[in-house]
């Protein structure tokens, strides 16, 4: 006989300044389930996350839990302001039964000292030690809000595998895609106050809700139908016979009444990137750059070229220097040694990851539009900032809100809203992921795609890499990075190897076998992914790229006289054509596995 769940929620309603956030929420977590809890920005998840952790009561339904089970809550924003060191916050959550020394050991696996003062402590490590104070108790129900924002790929893959490790409950609440793929085992899903429950994981949701989104369309157009029927019975029906019939005409009231307190479904973002003129052919190059900050040497002789229509992901442990590097190619930032030259026509769009562009005090109409006027233009279209609003999701009585009274997700957007107004020709994009919901990134992924300029991107969301860049340059430490061709995957796939099984390692120090793939959709596909296409389209201009690179230094190495007068150089050179033409032999590869992949599909 099955056991009954560990805990549950019925009919969970809350209301929040007159709007129905909640209206019948349902949530049920038994032993060893793991449950992702998905929905749009300000759809109630973190606010019913908080109902199962008894933290917030709502305005009716009915919460149980097992008197015997434990239950340990991640907030998407924890406060540690209230304790002297970290290994005390860690202890507090920590029962009667546990092990008094799991916090240290939780600690010690995340790379925190106990002793160290939670005041100075970046936001990455707030997250770890927060991560500590839930995991220590190994409770019997764990609710992580958005565990991995502020965490870098190692943390993530560590936390991923230790959580896959477990044999307790989850409920997770995440934006990074493939986090949830390998993890859920169920989803729940909140859309306009109400819970529908998956008992597959993840990578079944999304073809499961487009049906269910079908299945609702035309569910309302037989109501929209039925309602013009009893319109039309009423408006041509004679009088005697209206008359008789007052029972239809109040059901014609009630499905007029039904259809207005149906609640649609919110609307996708619709936004676009402003383009701006053409750049030169080659936008950036450094040569020989090199930045410390006193000991702590972040890039060492780096050299790179970057060409216009590049497409290039940072990656890299939190404070390997991936901001740094950003603003030494922008020359925001003077090198130590080396230096950068730009071609021509530079435009540069930066969004920072902490946001800085925005004024807490401006209204919202006003911080998403650079001219603070009443219309914004975006390429060769012209838009009332109400309607350009409207594109980024924000209701009409939310234009005149300060920026402060703003969510994380809604900041985000408002962000995006500014930069894509703003002609450019490079778009820089350090940590754009954070706080958006995951219609919001497709859509991101899709604008850069159709983006006919240049793109930096920093981001520790692998699916979100591997969806939009082509080339990754990789924090190997110590100031060395290296460069390789396609996205994260394909970057460890090159370098045989999985993201780093503890965090306190740097990311590129494990060599085990290849990633596993991404759970595939419950439909198979009958044409190219995205990135397939994407990659099709694209490698032949990385391949003459490296052909011209190798071609330079051949050329530069074959002079007779050059190990005499400069070994070093000699080396170096060797070294760059060896590793071009590894690349150059990658894309190669894999430009030929797609080519044949597209002939097959066409052919069929």
């Amino acid at each position: 006989m099955a056991r009954p769940p560990l805990l549950t929620l019925q009919n969970i309603a809350l209301t929040f300044g007159g709007t129905p956030l909640l209206t019948s929420a349902d949530l049920a977590v038994s032993a060893g389930e793991r449950i992702a809890l998905v929905g749009r920005n300000g759809s109630g998840k973190s606010t019913l996350l908080k109902i199962a952790a008894g933290m917030v009561n709502a305005d009716s339904g009915e919460r149980f839990q097992q008197p015997d089970a434990t239950v340990r809550y991640l907030a998407q924003e924890p406060d540690l302001s209230a304790y002297l060191t970290v290994g005390e916050y860690v202890a507090t959550g920590l029962g009667p039964g546990d092990d008094p020394h799991a916090g240290t050991m939780a600690l010690d696996a995340l790379g925190l000292d106990p002793n160290a003062p939670p005041g100075p402590m970046s936001g990455g490590e707030i997250r770890r030690a927060a991560l500590a104070h839930a995991l220590a108790p190994d409770p019997d129900i764990l609710l992580l809000d958005e565990p991995t924002n502020h965490l870098d790929i190692a943390v993530i893959g560590w936390l991923e595998d230790t959580l896959k490790a477990r044999r307790k409950a989850l409920v997770l609440i995440s934006h990074d895609r493939r986090f949830l793929e390998e993890l859920s085992t169920a989803v729940v899903w909140l859309d306009r106050g109400r819970a529908h429950r998956l008992d597959k994981g993840f990578a079944h949701f999304e073809d499961w809700r487009d049906e269910v989104l079908a299945a609702e369309d035309e569910e309302r157009r037989r109501l929209n139908k039925k309602i013009a029927q009893e319109e039309e019975w009423l408006r041509y029906g004679v009088t005697a016979r209206r008359k008789r019939n007052m029972g239809r005409l109040r059901n014609l009231q009630a499905l007029r009444q039904e259809r207005r307190e149906q609640r649609q479904q919110t609307g996708l973002a619709n936004f676009s990137l402003a383009g701006a003129e053409r750049s030169g052919k080659r936008l950036i190059r450094a040569d020989n750059i090199s930045k410390s900050f006193g000991d702590n040497k972040v890039v060492d002789d780096l050299s790179l070229t970057i060409m216009r229509g590049d497409r290039i992901g940072l990656v890299g442990p939190n404070g390997a220097g991936k901001t740094t590097l950003i603003n030494l190619l922008l020359k925001r930032l003077p090198p130590d040694a080396g230096e950068v030259t730009f071609g021509t026509d530079i435009a540069a769009n930066v969004i920072d990851q902490k946001r800085e562009g925005l004024d807490p005090t401006m209204s919202l109409r006003h911080a998403i539009n650079p001219s603070l006027g009443d219309h914004v233009t975006v390429g060769s279209t012209t838009k009332h900032v109400a309607g350009y609003l409207k594109d980024f999701l924000f209701t009409p009585e939310q234009f005149n809100t300060p920026v402060s009274a703003l969510s994380g997700g809604e900041r985000a957007r408002v962000l995006l809203g500014r930069a894509f107004a703003v002609p450019g020709n490079v778009l820089v994009l350090d940590e754009p992921t954070n706080d958006l919901d995951l219609e919001t990134l497709d859509l991101l992924a899709e604008v850069i795609a159709d983006y006919d300029g240049t793109l930096i991107l920093v981001s520790h969301d692998r699916d979100f890499i591997d969806r939009t860049v082509t080339t990754t340059i990789v924090a190997e430490g110590e100031g060395r990075w290296s460069e390789w061709p396609g996205g994260y995957s394909d970057m460890l796939t090159q370098r045989g190897a999985t993201p780093t099984k503890s965090p306190r390692e740097p990311e590129a120090a494990a060599k085990p076998a290849a990633p596993k793939p991404a759970a595939p959709r419950q439909q198979s596909r009958q044409k190219l992914s995205f990135k397939e296409k994407h990659d099709l389209e694209t490698l032949p201009a990385l391949l003459d790229k490296l052909a011209a690179q190798i071609d330079k230094f051949s050329a530069e190495l074959a002079d007779p006289n050059l190990y005499s007068r400069d070994p070093e150089r000699f080396a170096k050179l060797t070294a760059a054509i060896a590793k071009r033409q590894s690349e150059k032999d990658a894309a190669e590869e894999r430009w030929l596995e797609l080519e044949m992949k597209r002939e097959e599909l066409e052919a069929g």
